[in-house]
C-alpha cells in the first residue's frame, strides 16, 4: 500500500542552448508559498529550513531524478494582472532570481499549452514575473512553427569595475586577476579567461568551478547586490569585434558549482551591461555568445538609461535563442525513500 505522504509531481522538460529547464505548473497541495509578490513567495521559501517547495526542489533537481546541474522552475500566481503567471526558478543549490535560459523555455511552453493566443506569423509576447521583476519571452513564428524566442530582461547594468584580486590555486600559485560586476537580473562577476589561462572547453569544465569558487570566495560581500549574494562567474573569450557584431565565447558557473550548458540569459544580459559601460555596445551591434558546448546566444539593447549620479550606464537587454522539448514526466515522490530528497555527486 503507497504510503499516504509519498504523492506523485508531473513536470515538462524542456532544453535552452542544451541547459535544462524543468516546468511544474501544478503543485501538490502541501507545497505552497506564500506572498504578495514572487519575489515574497522566494523569500519565504529560503527563509524557512525544510520548506516543503525546498525539499520538492530537492526532489526534482538532485539524482535519482535529476542531476547536479539540473534547473527548474515552479509556477506560481503572478504580482498583479499584468502578466500571464510567475514562477520560482531553482537549481541544485536553492532558488535563484533570475534564469535567462528558462524565460525562453517558459515562453514556448505558454504558447504550446495555450496559455497565451498564439498566432501563424508574427509574435506573442508571455510576460512573466520572477524575482527579479517582469520579464518577457517574445515567441516568434513563422508558419506556426517557432523560428526564435527573444528574452527581454529586466534594467541591466555595471557595479563595480575593475576589481583586484588575488587567487590562490591549490598548488599555492598566485594570480593577480581584475573583474567587473554587473546585474542582469542576478549578480555576475566577468573574468576575461586568459587571466586564469584557460580555453573554454568542456574539458576545462572542472578548474573553470574550482576557479570560480576561489573567485566568489575572494570578492565575497563585495559582490553583494540588490538584496542577493553574486550568483554566477562568467569567464569569457573575445573572438571578433567589429562595428555590427562583438562575438564572445564564455563559460558560466552558476550558484555553487555548476555549470550552464548555454551562454546563460541573465549572465548574457549582465555581459551586456559591462560591454555597454565599456563603450564596446551600443546602438544597433550585437553580442553574438557562445557557450561552452557551442551553442549561441544573439543580445543586443533594446532601451539606455542613464540615471543621475550613476557611474555606469543602464539597458534593457534582448536575449535571442530557442527551446526544444525534450520530455514530459510523472515523478513518484516517497518521503519514506532512504535516498529522499535527493542527492547529487561533485
Amino acid at each position: 500500500m503507497v504510503n499516504q505522504d509519498a504523492f506523485w509531481v508531473q513536470t515538462e522538460d524542456w532544453h535552452t542552448a542544451g541547459e535544462p529547464f524543468r516546468i511544474v505548473s501544478d503543485l501538490p497541495p502541501h507545497c505552497t508559498t506564500t506572498g504578495t509578490t514572487v519575489w515574497d513567495r522566494r523569500l519565504n521559501i529560503v527563509n524557512q529550513p525544510d520548506h516543503p517547495l525546498d525539499l520538492l526542489r530537492q526532489s526534482l533537481c538532485h539524482e535519482p531524478r535529476g542531476h547536479a546541474d539540473m534547473y527548474g522552475g515552479f509556477i506560481v500566481p503572478p504580482n498583479d494582472s499584468g502578466a500571464h503567471f510567475g514562477v520560482l526558478f531553482w537549481h541544485r543549490d536553492g532558488f535563484s532570481t533570475a534564469c535567462g535560459h528558462g524565460t525562453i523555455a517558459l515562453g514556448r511552453y505558454a504558447v504550446a499549452k495555450g496559455l497565451v493566443d498564439s498566432v501563424q506569423d508574427g509574435t506573442v509576447k508571455v510576460v512573466i514575473d520572477v524575482p527579479s521583476g517582469r520579464v518577457a519571452a517574445e515567441v516568434n513564428l513563422e508558419a506556426g512553427k517557432v523560428a526564435h524566442v527573444d528574452f527581454v530582461n529586466v534594467l541591466s547594468y555595471q557595479y563595480a569595475k575593475d576589481l583586484s584580486l588575488t587567487i590562490r590555486k591549490a598548488n599555492s600559485e598566485e594570480l593577480q586577476i581584475a573583474v567587473d560586476l554587473s546585474w542582469g537580473g542576478a549578480g555576475c562577476a566577468s573574468v576575461d579567461a586568459r587571466q586564469v589561462g584557460l580555453a573554454i572547453d568542456p574539458a576545462n569544465a572542472r578548474q573553470f568551478i574550482d576557479m570560480a569558487r576561489l573567485i566568489k570566495a575572494e570578492i565575497g560581500t563585495r559582490g553583494d547586490h540588490a538584496g542577493t549574494t553574486l550568483y554566477t562567474v562568467s569567464f569569457f573569450e573575445t573572438l571578433s569585434d567589429n562595428e555590427e557584431t562583438i562575438e564572445q565565447k564564455n563559460v558560466v558557473v552558476y550558484a555553487e558549482g555548476a555549470i550552464d550548458r548555454s551562454p546563460c540569459g541573465s549572465g548574457t544580459s549582465a555581459r551586456v551591461a559591462v560591454l555597454l559601460a565599456q563603450g564596446k555596445l551600443h546602438g544597433k551591434k550585437k553580442l553574438i555568445h557562445h557557450s561552452i558546448i557551442g551553442t549561441t546566444f544573439e543580445a543586443s539593447i533594446v532601451s539606455l538609461q542613464q540615471d543621475e549620479g550613476s557611474e555606469y550606464p543602464s539597458c534593457i537587454p534582448k536575449v535571442r535563442g530557442n527551446a526544444f522539448l525534450t520530455g514530459r514526466h510523472s515523478f513518484f515522490i516517497d518521503p519514506n525513500d532512504p535516498t529522499y530528497p535527493g542527492f547529487f555527486f561533485e
